[in-house]
C-alpha cells in the first residue's frame, strides 16, 4: 500500500475487484469437493493416468460402488470425465486446470 493512498480508498479498490458471490459459492463447492480423503484419492490416482471405475476401486481399496459414487460427485463439479472404450468407461482428469490445482496444493504441503 502507498503512504500516499488513503486507506479507505485502497480498501474500497480492493473490495470492487474482490470476487462476486455467485464464484466465491462455486469455488467453495470445489474445494469442499476435494476436502474429502477418497475423492481426493481418486484425483491423485487420475493424476497419474486414466483409470476405470474398477481399477480406482481396487488401487484405492475401496468397493466400485463407493468409487462410482464419488466419481459420480467429481463429474458434476467438472473435475473428473468419462469416456467409453468398448464395454469399459475410462476416467481422467477433466483438464489442465485441475491437474494444476491438486500439483500446486500438493507441493504446498510438502514445502
Amino acid at each position: 500500500m502507498s503512504p500516499t493512498v488513503p486507506r479507505e480508498t485502497t480498501a474500497r479498490s480492493v473490495r470492487a475487484a474482490l470476487m462476486d458471490e455467485e464464484k466465491v459459492s462455486f469455488l467453495c463447492e470445489l474445494f469442499a469437493l476435494l476436502a474429502d480423503p477418497t475423492r481426493l484419492r481418486i484425483v491423485d490416482a487420475l493424476s497419474r493416468r486414466e483409470l476405470c471405475v474398477r481399477d480406482l476401486a481396487a488401487a484405492l481399496s475401496k468397493t466400485v460402488s463407493a468409487v462410482s459414487h464419488q466419481l459420480r460427485l467429481l463429474r458434476g463439479a467438472r473435475l473428473v470425465r468419462n469416456r467409453r472404450q468398448g464395454k469399459l468407461v475410462i476416467y481422467s482428469l477433466d483438464d489442465e486446470h485441475v491437474l494444476r490445482l491438486f500439483s500446486a496444493g500438493l507441493e504446498h504441503v510438502e514445502h
